[in-house]
């Protein structure tokens, strides 16, 4: 199986077991800008705004300049911004000082990518034109559920706690430890029109198929216990 076949495999496997509402999306980091795939144009206004487009269905790669409308996500994602744009990060981090949003102490302990990337692949799982850094599904919580769980018997869960804001912050801790649930922040939701019923979890690339396999397993167990459960809530329940 080539690699695009596998994604597409991939995709169409763990999206059927989860029931997925959107699309999962590839992001690939790159040194260097690469040759065969559409270069993003216009604006965005955070670096999660790009997520909705790959979810929607398109492939294309940005450059650092394409993040620099998103302070917080440009800080997450390791790209310097120009001077001038360095006091629009200082202006963002003080009305969310002043809105008790986020203290100035947890800053420096949001994860961060180790190195700035030249370029970033966004697009669907299965037309990722490169193999995924990291892998973004958009799921109700009984799916998130199950992804973890398919997750940690493949042995590839962090074994953090449920991420908060910046929902972009997910990316490097799952890149660095593994996959990772988060409950998105007010912007991302805004940005990508995240449901109120819908959180992520994020994957290795690497980790995906193993994951794939560990999903099997545990959506079968977890039909079995459902069954168990309801014939002894059937039993013993009084009320």
């Amino acid at each position: 199986m080539n690699d695009s076949a596998k994604w597409q495999e991939l995709e169409r496997e763990i999206a059927a077991r989860l029931k997925l509402g959107r699309r999962p999306v590839a992001v690939a980091y790159l040194d260097a800008e690469p040759a065969g795939i559409k270069k993003f144009e216009g604006t965005e206004p955070s670096g999660c705004s790009f997520w909705r487009l790959a979810a929607e269905g398109r492939t294309f790669y940005t450059v650092p300049e394409n993040h620099f409308n998103c302070a917080i996500g440009a800080y997450t994602h390791n790209i310097p911004l120009s001077p001038e744009r360095e006091k629009e990060t200082e202006q963002t981090l003080k009305m969310m000082f002043k809105l008790g949003y986020v203290q100035p102490e947890e800053v420096p302990q949001i994860p961060r990518l180790a190195k700035g990337p030249k370029a970033v692949i966004y697009s669907p799982l299965g037309e990722a034109p490169a193999a995924p850094d990291v892998v973004l599904f958009a799921c109700k919580p009984a799916g998130a559920m199950l992804l973890q769980e398919a997750a940690n018997r493949a042995g590839v869960s962090s074994g953090a706690p449920a991420l908060g804001r910046p929902t972009c912050m997910a990316l490097p801790a799952a890149l660095q430890h593994g996959a990772i649930t988060s409950l998105g922040c007010i912007g991302n939701r805004v940005y990508t029109g995240l449901g109120e019923n819908e959180l992520y979890v994020v994957l290795r690339g690497a980790d995906l198929a193993k994951v794939a396999t560990a999903l099997k397993t545990i959506c079968s167990a977890n039909a079995a216990l459902q069954d168990y459960a309801k014939g002894r809530r059937e039993q013993l329940s009084t009320l």
